[in-house]
């Protein structure tokens, strides 16, 4: 993984770059935010690029033998931890293979994809006990190569107790040329003694410009289309490739969302149920792409009433549906809306009973949108 491989991210590129060139590398680093801003890519192009034999000021050459190995994640003094589920795998190790195929195919994931890929149960995954003895062991033997060993814990947060505790002392007091990269979603998750021992990157949304610009040269998505995905992405890959359709795709949760406004508008209950039924009996990913849809359509409410629609991000048909619905969102009921749709989101992801989530979802927006 190279830099020009990572989306946007520019200032923190060239961040790393100058502690490379400058050998000021922080001994243990906590990259902070959402998967989908690109903290994993990052980490593995600022690995690479410390270990390139003929780096440039730019970038590593992605064609020397170390390049070669970190791209196929074979080099034996770069090292990954990750959650497992602890029934099937004790340690990282045993789901190296399946860990490889991942970044392979797509370097953005989220953990919900790599469950699903890992187990076909989705059990809960976990960094337990026996891992935090492995990482101990494999950063304290001599690096094959007399330079730096990297150990690149992914979603930190999940971490038991037994396994943080473990790895502080080594945190705390690493041998000569460690480097551990801790990639973490929520901070309030971690162990206070762990992010004390860390210094915190926090990896910011991507720029909309450069994931628009990402966008027009890796999917066949252009106009009024693309920045409808780019607005609704909120600077995730993650979601812009969960939203990157055909325009059909797009009229669909158009119409839905404006079905559902009407209907609870009106205080239809028999039609609610209906809506719920309906969406119900999607698919999973269809489901969490409307919802995205629904917080992207309550945002762009809420600018178009505090800037004339100067601000706002739609296509020509949601301009023309936001120009009667925009007064019904404001600052008294957008926290419950957002909430609502941020609330079912995370259910979704964690297989929610869809039919109960999705009428409970219309009841409260009957509630809501007559408290304008």
């Amino acid at each position: 993984m190279q830099f020009k491989d990572v989306i946007g991210q520019e200032g923190l590129k060239k961040q790393f770059i100058h502690e490379v060139e400058n050998n000021k590398i922080s001994h243990a680093q906590l990259f902070l935010g959402n998967a989908g801003y690109g903290g994993l890519p990052l980490a593995m192009a600022f690995v690479q690029y410390l270990f390139c034999e003929n780096k440039n000021s730019k970038d590593s050459c992605g064609e020397c033998s170390s390049c070669r190995r970190i791209a196929t994640l074979q080099h034996p003094d770069v090292h990954f931890s990750f959650p497992v589920v602890l029934a099937a795998h004790k340690k990282s190790d045993g789901a190296i293979h399946l860990w490889r195929e991942q970044i392979k195919e797509q370097p953005y994931f989220s953990q919900v994809e790599w469950l699903r890929r890992i187990d076909e149960k989705e059990r809960k995954p976990m960094i337990g006990t026996e891992e935090s003895q492995d990482i101990i062991k494999k950063l304290t033997l001599k690096s094959y190569e007399g330079g730096y060993k990297v150990m690149i814990i992914w979603m930190a947060e999940e971490m038991n107790t037994v396994c943080a505790n473990k790895l502080l002392k080594i945190l705390e007091e690493p041998p000569q040329k460690t480097l551990f990269i801790l990639l973490c979603e929520k901070q309030d998750l971690l162990l206070p003694t762990i992010v004390s021992r860390t210094q915190i990157v926090k990896i910011p949304r991507i720029n909309s410009e450069d994931l628009k610009s990402y966008l027009e040269n890796n999917f066949a998505v252009n106009g009024s289309n693309l920045e409808s995905i780019v607005a609704r992405s909120e600077g995730s890959a993650l979601h812009a490739y969960e939203m990157i359709g055909s325009h059909e795709e797009q009229d669909y949760n158009r119409e839905l969302f404006i079905q559902l406004m009407r209907v609870c508008y009106k205080k239809d209950v028999l039609p609610m149920l209906d809506w719920a039924e309906d969406i119900a009996a999607s698919s999973k990913d269809r489901q969490k792409i409307f919802l995205q849809y629904g917080l992207h359509m309550f945002r762009q409410s809420l600018l178009r009433n505090y800037t004339g629609g100067q601000l706002t991000r739609v296509s020509s048909e949601e301009e023309d549906f936001l120009g009667k619905f925009a007064k019904f969102i404001t600052g008294k009921n957008i926290q419950d809306f957002m909430q609502t749709f941020d609330d079912a989101y995370y259910h979704i992801e964690r297989n929610a009973t869809a039919k109960i989530l999705f009428t409970n979802l219309c009841f409260k927006v009957m509630r809501y949108i007559h408290f304008a």
